[in-house]
């Protein structure tokens, strides 16, 4: 979720809250209101029925409208001691209309002037007051829903516009990448906090692009001046092998020697390859047809799974095809089907099975390899191949990663490496 829908969304959600608790109070505030009102207004028609029957006591045996329809009979003498006025909600039956009409009832006690005690039962409609009730709801969820959705609204723009050079910076990012030119960016901004935030982001992109050239020139330099003792090397060892007067003991020394070499040449050869991939300095990109890759790697290292008497098996019936370079899909195959040979054990067996969004590459081994090790430089798993440089699977892994492949690895009696392609 972008930082401005989430602000936009918790910002609504407590305007929502706040809003609704606000209408929610003064809705049941107005109410009451308005019952206090209805209850005033008996409380004075009571006294004005009281005064007139106080003046004229025939006025007791009547039950008809003065202002508001009313009753009154005596109370006993056990009614007075625990009589206590009371306001509450009924209804009256209309017989002009064959309906109830709803009611605010008193009732209330007093003493006539023949010094007996009366109940007054006074009812005044509540249709107006019910009428209102419903109209201040409508208006009031009205305003609610106005407001709030203009306060959405406006807090929308003010945070898309206060979010704008935020935006600006992440885009730049994005296309911001080490050995290429930037593309330009701002610095100035109204805000405090964003300008310094631009500029400290020019400045870690200059550190980072300075550091990226010194490694690149240091790693460039460092292979070549390798490269050429170790051919010297190379060559001098070849010099001394054509000797016609060594013994058994010298030449397998000499052999040995070429061993150890032969895994510098290629371990000088992996990491400026691995450096080189992991700073992005493959830039072509093709869509690659793996199959035929992978039937050219079968029979470039056919000595390999000869040597070790190893069953094959190619299953190639669906077309893979993934965008990256030509040259890294070649190593990442290479690399899994190679390092699927040599951890073989002899007259094993090695499946190569090529689907449309998937390659995978199975080999014969009882123990499993350590997952969270096994795509680290110089891991060698079980088996301790010297000729392995043990960066094999790591390169492999990087590769991967630069164009977003996943590459996994399970062990059901048997080696699965998984390499899943992500269609669009």
């Amino acid at each position: 979720m972008k930082l401005l829908r989430y602000t936009h969304f918790n910002l609504s959600f407590l305007l929502f809250l706040l809003l609704g608790g606000w209408g929610t109070f003064f809705y049941y505030t107005v109410i009451d209101e308005v019952m206090d009102e209805t209850d005033d207004a008996l409380a004075n028609y009571r006294d004005i029925i009281v005064g007139k029957i106080l003046a004229d006591s025939t006025l007791l045996d009547t039950e008809d409208k003065i202002i508001h329809s009313y009753s009154i009979r005596p109370l006993t003498t056990e009614e007075v001691e625990h009589y206590r006025d009371r306001y509450y909600d009924g209804t009256v039956y209309i017989e002009t209309e064959d309906e109830y009409e709803p009611v605010r009832i008193m009732k209330s006690c007093f003493m006539a002037t023949d010094l007996k005690y009366y109940e007054l039962e006074l009812r005044l409609s509540t249709l107006e007051r019910d009428d209102l009730i419903a109209a201040i709801f409508k208006y009031l969820v009205a305003l609610y829903i106005a407001l709030l959705c203009c306060i959405i609204f406006s807090t929308r723009l003010i945070l898309k516009s206060v979010f704008r050079p935020l935006d600006r910076l992440l885009e730049w990012l994005e296309n911001v990448s080490p050995g290429h030119p930037a593309p330009y960016l701002n610095p100035d901004c109204r805000i405090r906090e964003f300008r310094t935030l631009n500029r400290a982001a020019l400045e870690m992109h200059e550190r980072a692009e300075k550091a990226y050239r010194e490694q690149k020139e240091f790693i460039e330099n460092a292979s070549h001046e390798l490269q050429t003792p170790l051919a010297v090397i190379n060559g001098k060892l070849e010099l001394l092998a054509e000797h016609e007067n060594l013994d058994e003991e010298e030449l397998k020394n000499i052999d040995d020697m070429f061993r150890s070499l032969h895994r510098a040449i290629q371990l000088n050869k992996s990491l400026l390859l691995l450096s080189r991939i992991q700073n992005r300095q493959f830039e072509e990109v093709t869509e690659v047809d793996m199959n035929p890759h992978v039937r050219k790697i079968l029979e470039l290292l056919s000595d390999l799974y000869e040597e070790k008497e190893l069953d094959y098996h190619l299953s190639d019936t669906e077309d893979c095809r993934i965008r990256m370079n030509e040259s890294l899909a070649h190593t990442l195959l290479t690399n899994l089907i190679k390092n699927a040979i040599i951890h073989s054990p002899e007259h094993g067996r090695v499946d190569i099975l090529i689907h449309s969004t998937r390659i995978e590459i199975v080999n014969d081994g009882n123990q499993a390899l350590d997952e969270r090790q096994m795509f680290k430089r110089f891991y060698k798993g079980h088996s301790g191949q010297k000729e392995s440089t043990g960066l094999g699977l790591s390169i492999a892994q990087s590769i991967a990663d630069l164009y977003h492949l996943s590459l996994t690895y399970y062990h059901d009696g048997r080696h699965h490496f998984v390499l899943k392609v992500a269609k669009p």
